[in-house]
């Protein structure tokens, strides 16, 4: 059954877009705004720039527990050179990143899956002019296994049955006779809402699905539990195997390599997203500036993404 997580956290290891037109307007109007231009100081990755006085301010960040690394690590970066700017990054989904964007208490609510019609409609009635939509990164989900497990690939319909409960033995899927051991995310992860949208093609989850709060609580009971399967970002895989996938039964199992997320043909490769109530301004905007900068690009590569350009 369930393990109790005790392991210690799971960092993400270093290492397709897909299309959202809802908010073309707005975002044009934030990418104006958001690129350096070429030469600038600080656009070299392996360069830091100096500290640059005078810009002040505080922004919160809050939202996707797979970003909230990724935001931190920005955030870290951009405050080196803007130390009299704050900007406060925390998780606890992307449904609750949105929902602090729609009531106002967050600048920024990160997200791993794009903002729902009912969730826009809603923040626009609250900011008229916006919400705004920006990617920032590139992921690829990937279903993790333990170590030991001799499955290395599964088709989409093979997850889907697991994870409706329609499969419930290893041996189902040429695997050992033991049960399977089903974890999940919380339904306010945008994760589970990208996994259950792209895999389960909106179906609920299977009521024996074990649900955790992080993807690296997912990772570190997979780890522990010989007859596991979870799913989270690829970039937080370690000390667990990365199964390949195949789109049918028919088609070549595809391994989340970094290669096989940035081109898309890895099935379940996706963006990131920041998503803000207006038009940025002030730290918020210089913030914004850095993180699609060619060194917040590059900074996105050495915690596991991809540039999203």
């Amino acid at each position: 059954m369930s393990p109790t997580c005790r392991a210690g956290p799971v960092y993400p290891r270093a290492m397709r877009p897909q299309p959202r037109s809802l908010l073309v307007l707005a975002l044009l109007g934030l990418l104006s705004g958001c690129r350096r231009p070429s030469g600038s100081e600080g656009e070299d990755a392996g360069t830091q720039a100096p500290p640059t006085p005078g810009l002040q301010g505080a922004v919160t960040v809050k939202g996707s527990d797979t970003m909230v690394l990724l935001g931190q690590r920005w955030a870290e970066h951009f405050m080196k050179t803007h130390p009299e700017a704050k900007i406060q990054v925390t998780g606890g989904g992307s449904g609750t990143g949105i929902a602090a964007l729609i009531n106002g208490t967050t600048d920024i609510a990160m997200s791993s899956r794009p903002i729902k019609d009912t969730e826009r409609q809603q923040a626009h009635q609250r900011h008229p002019s916006g919400p705004v939509e920006l990617p920032v990164a590139l992921d690829g989900i990937t279903f993790y296994v333990h170590e030991s497990n001799p499955v290395e690939a599964l088709s989409l319909e093979q997850l889907k049955a697991i994870y409706l409960g329609d499969l419930t033995r290893w041996k189902d899927v040429g695997g050992k006779d033991a049960p399977i051991v089903v974890y999940s995310r919380e339904n306010s992860s945008g994760t589970y809402v990208f996994v259950k949208d792209e895999v389960l093609g909106g179906e609920d989850f299977t009521v024996r699905a074990l649900t955790l709060p992080g993807t690296a609580a997912v990772v570190n009971a997979v780890g522990l539990e010989r007859n596991g399967i979870g799913y989270g970002g690829a970039a937080y895989a370690r000390g667990v195997k990365e199964l390949k996938v195949k789109k049918d039964a028919a088609s070549e199992a595809i391994a989340p390599t970094p290669q096989n997320i940035q081109n898309g043909s890895y099935p379940l490769s996706r963006r990131l997203y920041f998503y803000l109530p207006r038009k940025a301004t002030g730290a918020t905007r210089a913030f914004l500036d850095y993180v699609l900068s060619p060194e917040g690009q590059e900074l996105a590569t050495t915690v596991g993404y991809f540039p999203v350009q």
